[in-house]
């Protein structure tokens, strides 16, 4: 028997318009912005006939099971996931159940699974399929910030991909959050930064997340280059500092396209009153 589906957001919605006219001029717009979620949260635990149970109640009377079901057919059926049914799911992890609806192939529901799920090493397959399958990168990057969590577990499959050249960005930037040190992992960092073109900056950045100074040499040589552009030398100047080294010399960047552009997005207004001072 399929669980009863319950807009529970579309209770609350309709109590909240009827709260509010009753109380029109009583708060401010910010203090309503402040009410709205102890009002919610108030609502979660209030009885409601229709399911003889509270929003919360509702929810935690389900198994793991129906529980992800339940969260699928919302999605499914257009009924709004409310943050009850999305809260009881995180408490319990549901990591069995969620793993199986990773492999679901609606996006929507995807995005919901991913974000719930989290780093669990269950889910870690599913994530890498969706890395390497035709998603939106919305949903890959989702997938990535799961797998960076716990970089040191997905490290083998990262490993993996990259040495057969399967979305090779994004098993670098996986394996720049590896916590422990593997010889493997810094040498391939350096070899593609060393490689680099376009992708100086990121590739940058990914030697500084990984955190070993022993690529310090290196960036100094690269920042060195007058042939770098400033959005370059900002992010080679970054790794450098994050690793520990310094980088003083100054470099004149004022006929740097990139340069001008952040210039000119920089500059602020002048003001009404000050322009009509100065052209009085």
């Amino acid at each position: 028997m399929k669980v009863k589906l319950v807009d529970f957001d579309g209770m609350f919605d309709s109590r909240l318009s009827e709260y509010m006219t009753e109380n029109a001029g009583k708060y401010t717009e910010k203090q309503w912005e402040a009410k709205i979620p102890k009002l919610y949260a108030k609502f979660g635990d209030t009885y409601l006939k229709c399911v003889e149970n509270t929003p919360r109640g509702y929810y935690r009377a389900m198994s793991d099971a129906e529980l992800v079901e339940s969260l699928a057919r919302h999605v499914k059926e257009g009924v709004p996931v409310s943050d009850f049914l999305c809260r009881e799911i995180e408490e319990r992890k549901c990591p069995d159940e969620l793993a199986a609806l990773l492999q679901e192939g609606d996006e929507r529901i995807l995005t919901l699974a991913v974000n719930l799920a989290g780093a669990d090493k269950k889910a870690f397959g599913a994530y890498f399929a969706i890395l390497t399958g035709e998603f939106d990168r919305e949903i890959k990057d989702a997938a990535v910030d799961q797998l960076k969590a716990d970089a040191d577990s997905a490290k083998e499959r990262a490993l993996e991909y990259y040495a057969q050249g399967v979305q090779k960005e994004l098993m670098l930037e996986i394996l720049s959050r590896c916590a422990v040190r593997d010889e493997r992992v810094f040498e391939i960092l350096l070899k593609e930064f060393r490689l680099a073109e376009e992708e100086l900056p990121m590739r940058a950045s990914y030697l500084a997340a990984y955190g070993d100074e022993r690529a310090l040499p290196v960036l100094l040589e690269a920042i060195e280059s007058d042939a770098i552009n400033f959005l370059e030398f900002q992010e080679l100047k970054y790794a450098i500092e994050a690793l520990g080294g310094e980088y003083t010399r100054e470099r004149d960047f004022s006929e740097d396209a990139y340069y001008k552009e952040i210039a000119e997005q920089s500059r602020l207004p002048v003001p009404t009153e000050q322009k009509q001072k100065s052209d009085a």
